[in-house]
């Protein structure tokens, strides 16, 4: 009886120490370049280069001027609605 408790224990043990690692967010980076450009349309782009955290890319974004103007060079950035780039 002790050595099936013994084993119950263990394996309860184990399964409780194996936890799922938490997937790290990919949709952040640091902003790279900022600039205005107009469309075609006539619209204006205020955009956003970011290097992605884990994959080392760039990509240029284009956001609203109030989310435009607050995003500084050198700061942390995150895209949300995107998995990664």
């Amino acid at each position: 009886m002790k050595t099936h408790l013994l084993i119950f224990a263990v394996t309860l043990l184990t399964l409780t120490a194996c936890t799922k690692e938490e997937k790290e967010e990919c949709n952040c980076g640091v902003i790279t370049a900022d600039e205005i450009t107009t469309n075609a349309d006539g619209s204006s782009c205020y955009s956003l280069e970011i290097r992605n955290d884990c994959t080392n890319n760039k990509k240029t974004w284009c956001f609203d001027y109030d989310v435009w103007l607050d995003g500084n060079l050198g700061e942390s950035f995150c895209v949300t609605n995107v998995t990664s780039w």
